[in-house]
């Protein structure tokens, strides 16, 4: 159904920082940027878009929102979650920690404030 998911940054490097350590927990590559100057993020046919909002005013985090990361495992979750607190991401609600449904999950705001999850799914 989606193309991407594209958010904004107020200082891309810091953003890349945070990004390309967790990208690289779960399996994936190092971002980079296009000649707009928007860092890409390609993985297992999604897309992660960040960018400087065109319109010149500061970038926000979306109230209410959530981008929700597929990790392989428990494992890569924990290891999301560590690299992301590690490179200027804040954890937040509950602790890494399974689900009824069995899921694992973490949740993290990243340095511009965005709300993200990396989920396993669950084992059966």
């Amino acid at each position: 159904m989606f193309t991407h998911v594209m958010i904004g940054s107020n200082d891309l490097e810091r953003a890349r920082s945070f990004y390309d350590a967790t990208f690289v927990a779960l399996g994936g590559k190092p971002g980079e940027m296009d000649a707009r100057g928007r860092l890409i993020y390609l993985h297992e046919g999604s897309r992660l878009m960040i960018t400087k909002p065109i319109d010149g005013n500061p970038a926000t985090a979306a109230n209410g929102g959530t981008i929700g990361i597929a990790a392989a495992s428990r494992d890569h979750v924990l290891a999301w979650y560590s690299a992301g607190t590690a490179h200027g991401g804040k954890a937040i609600e509950s602790p890494p920690s399974e689900r009824p449904n069995g899921a694992f999950v973490a949740y993290l705001r990243d340095p511009d404030g965005n709300k993200l999850t990396a989920r396993s799914q669950p084992t059966i």
